[in-house]
């Protein structure tokens, strides 16, 4: 598919001519990772756009993604090879202002096809507290950290966003790789039939909570929540590393205590350190809320599908859901 990946291909096999077998499978292991020259080849910034590329983009579509497995993708930083990498594809997906590193490599590259996710539906300003908490339990005075602190990028947390990008790389990869259009638009569509059979399990299983309100290290579940009518208490805000302030982890006690909350949920790609010690403090148990960053040998699941579901099973116990 990508012309100068076929021009270094035909560069190598004269070469091999000239040096002989063993010069030909010693080079192989650099340019091997580019796939097939025949296939649509993708790059994708991290785990949710990779899934998306694969589902979508089926046999038809060679897709790696710039950020490992156990890797956290808010920390990345490209490497050379990588940026190399982009330059040769036919594609690029990702979200952008998530990994600035990646934006960084995707403005200045020629990749004809750039596909932003977070162009593809809405996004919101989210803080720390995300949903319809009761007003009585809010007490944000002399405080910031309830406040809004940007632009929410964890969309695919969200089923129905999640499919409505999915609708739009699908037509992405159609516009740039016509002669597969069908079966990207066939593929697309057998995707967004199971985000929306996922979007009814979750409200079906979330109907009848006891309690509404949810405590996570990481406010990546904002959009989740509002979704399925239920407020997300994060200890920290949209970056997984911050420390919260003695002040927000007494209030948290305060709401946990208030609401009913029996977990703090952390996440598998950084430190449970803090939701145990909040835990411990006020008397509640921890359990995974995955944000599915990354498919690793921790989660509770293969793919995106399978730990969706696994983190409904975990609210349903949390929120005493029947």
């Amino acid at each position: 598919m990508n012309v100068r990946r076929r021009l270094i291909s035909a560069a190598a096999i004269t070469a091999a001519t000239a040096l002989g077998l063993a010069t030909l499978t010693a080079c192989g292991g650099d340019t091997a990772a580019a796939g097939d020259p025949d296939e649509f080849d993708v790059v994708a910034s991290f785990y949710p756009m990779a899934f998306l590329a694969e589902r979508i983009g089926g046999d038809h579509a060679h897709v790696t993604s710039l950020t490992q497995p156990g890797q956290e993708p808010h920390d990345l930083e490209i490497s050379a090879k990588q940026t190399a990498r982009l330059q040769e594809s036919d594609a690029v997906l990702y979200l952008k202002n998530l990994q600035p590193s990646v934006d960084e490599a995707v403005a200045q590259s020629g990749v004809r096809t750039k596909i932003d996710a977070a162009s593809l539906t809405s996004l919101e300003k989210h803080g720390n507290e995300v949903g319809g908490h009761a007003a009585e339990h809010d007490d944000h005075e002399g405080s910031d950290e309830g406040e809004p602190s940007g632009l929410d990028p964890h969309i695919w947390l969200d089923p129905v966003r999640y499919a409505q990008v999915a609708e739009g790389v699908g037509a992405a990869f159609a516009k740039a790789d016509p002669g597969h259009a069908a079966d990207y638009r066939k593929n697309t569509a057998d995707l967004v039939r199971q985000l929306d059979a996922l979007n009814t399990e979750f409200t079906t299983g979330l109907a009848t909570a006891r309690t509404k309100v949810f405590l996570t290290t990481h406010a990546a579940f904002g959009y989740l929540a509002e979704r399925y009518g239920l407020t997300e208490e994060a200890i920290n805000g949209l970056d997984p590393e911050s420390e919260p302030s003695a002040a927000r982890v007494k209030e948290l006690e305060k709401l946990a205590k208030a609401d009913g909350v029996t977990t703090v949920f952390y996440e598998t790609l950084v430190s449970d350190k803090t939701a145990k010690t909040v835990a411990k403090d006020a008397g509640l148990r921890t359990d995974v809320l995955d944000p599915i960053e990354g498919i690793t040998k921790k989660s509770r699941g293969q793919d995106y599908l399978q730990v969706m579901r696994a983190n409904l099973t975990a609210l349903k116990t949390a929120l005493g859901a029947k």
